[in-house]
């Protein structure tokens, strides 16, 4: 099998064919895109996602906590706990696991979630170090956010700059092998990146906006993120190339390696879905985010605008991560 996620269909047809009991106190269950589920506590819901870290040899412990942090903000609600789980090689020191742990308190300092708990082991499955956590998140009843609540004429949005996460993985795993591609300047540039892969804020704000959907835009990048969306919401989209918020550094590096931005994994930027969304850009704006309208939810296929020609989305099959791995061995 190729590394990276699984083939969507194949993915669905686990989830379809594995998934027997349903409670009627889980409001939003797994399925294609959605990375959490909601289950009703009353007057609350508790919001709970988990997800590895495998693509990235540094910072992992800081984009553990992220990544899984973001899951939950796409609902719109605050994360409040997490628990960590890491399984180590071997050739693992204890102070490996001591930087790790060190990495994610002050991550969580920042974010004012508690670590609840977890697991560590050294064990021989695996050949590096695998960090996986869970993070609750607490909400109103009937509130949070769905990856499938998307409607058609939305305005699409995305925040910050696309590919932070993976440009910002790529300069501190890479350092060496792309210094013929950016200056030093351009490089330590690119590694302060992670600096901004949270979207907890904007997740926050656009839940007490109400919008129709967020995601969280991880592995696949824009066009998986956004055809996760499409494929839950059962519609389609219509986005302009040229709209695309990406750093003229990220440019530089997906250009060298003919690797495409838009399949570039981008935790970091939050994929939004509104009938509002110049009044959101706004709203975003003047909080200190920026944020850019991409284009609109559409029929039932996901097409994309580049300059006089319309092409159409298929699910990326695995991130261009990846691929940019094997051509740096």
């Amino acid at each position: 099998m190729k590394v990276g996620k699984l083939d969507w269909d194949d993915l669905k047809n686990l989830i379809d064919k594995n998934k027997t009991v349903l409670r009627d106190d889980v409001r939003i269950r797994n399925g294609i895109g959605e990375d959490c589920s909601v289950i009703n506590f009353g007057e609350k819901e508790c919001v709970v996602s988990t997800d590895p870290i495998t693509g990235a040899s540094k910072n992992g412990g800081r984009l553990a906590v992220h990544i899984n942090c973001n899951d939950i903000a796409s609902c719109g609600v605050e994360p409040i706990g997490i628990l960590v789980t890491i399984l180590a090689p071997e050739e693992c020191t204890l102070d490996d696991i001591n930087n790790i742990m060190k990495e994610i308190d002050d991550e969580t300092k920042k974010l004012n979630i508690e670590i609840l708990g977890g697991h560590t082991e050294v064990t021989r499955a695996v050949n590096k170090l695998v960090i996986s956590c869970t993070v609750i998140g607490k909400g109103d009843k009937g509130k949070a956010v769905s990856t499938a609540g998307a409607k058609e004429n939305d305005d699409i949005i995305v925040t910050k700059n696309l590919c932070i996460e993976g440009t910002s993985i790529i300069a501190n795993d890479y350092e060496r092998k792309i210094d013929n591609v950016l200056s030093k300047e351009e490089i330590e540039e690119a590694k302060s990146y992670i600096k901004n892969i949270s979207v907890v804020k904007e997740g926050i704000i656009c839940g007490k906006f109400g919008v129709n959907s967020m995601h969280d835009i991880t592995e696949g990048g824009l066009l998986g993120g956004l055809w996760e969306v499409a494929k839950a919401s059962g519609i389609g989209f219509k986005i302009y190339k040229d709209k695309m918020p990406i750093t003229e550094i990220t440019k530089k590096l997906c250009n060298a390696y003919g690797i495409d931005p838009l399949r570039l994994i981008s935790s970091g930027s939050m994929l939004i879905t509104t009938n509002r969304g110049e009044k959101l850009i706004d709203l975003l704006k003047s909080e200190g985010i920026e944020a850019s309208i991409i284009g609109k939810m559409t029929g039932n296929i996901g097409v994309m605008i580049d300059k006089e020609y319309e092409v159409q989305v298929e699910p990326p099959e695995r991130d261009e991560l990846f691929v940019l791995e094997e051509k740096l061995k």
